[in-house]
């Protein structure tokens, strides 16, 4: 279980909209790409990792936010988001831009459909860090990092402060 490079900050995989995965070509690779995600999201100690984070321009994503602190793996394979609701600001960070973090507000409710990693179709309304890391990873597969969310004010202090961390990210 190899843990991977992750993509940081500026890297256009980041940027990029990712085409819909097709679950019969994906599947043969699927097992030893999720091991590797899951293994370099706990190894960051991440609650989420889409695949564009690892350099892949596909619609996948692994979430565990761990509630009540008991593991509770998802594997997201084209999710949309079907339902949301509410607001809710909170702090927010990434692993393609460690060390930096920002309030930034989001739907406080969202129901999310999508494949798992057996092929079969699921639904899961989450709250709270689950809802936001829904919406987190499903943005890395739109091709939007959170930082692009800020209001514009927020988001220039913030890339300021990514020009000043850049230089210690591998």
């Amino acid at each position: 279980m190899p843990v991977l490079r992750i993509t940081k900050h500026g890297e256009k995989v980041l940027k990029t909209a990712c085409p819909p995965a097709v679950y019969e070509e994906l599947s043969p690779r699927l097992p030893e790409l999720l091991r590797d995600m899951w293994a370099t999201m706990r190894a960051a100690r991440g609650v989420g990792l889409a695949a564009p984070q690892v350099g892949l321009s596909l619609r996948l994503a692994v979430i565990d936010v761990k509630p009540d602190g008991k593991s509770d793996p998802l594997v997201l394979i084209n999710p949309e988001i079907i339902m949301q609701e509410g607001q809710l600001k909170d702090e927010e960070g990434c692993l393609s831009v460690p060390g930096v973090y920002s309030k930034l507000q989001r739907f406080a409710k969202v129901r999310v459909r999508a494949l798992g990693a057996d092929g079969v179709v699921w639904e899961r309304t989450g709250e709270g860090l689950l809802a936001r890391a829904f919406q987190h990873e499903i943005d890395h597969l739109d091709g939007k990092l959170y930082v692009d969310r800020l209001p514009f004010e927020e988001r220039l202090r913030v890339l300021d402060v990514i020009k000043d961390v850049r230089t210690g990210w591998d």
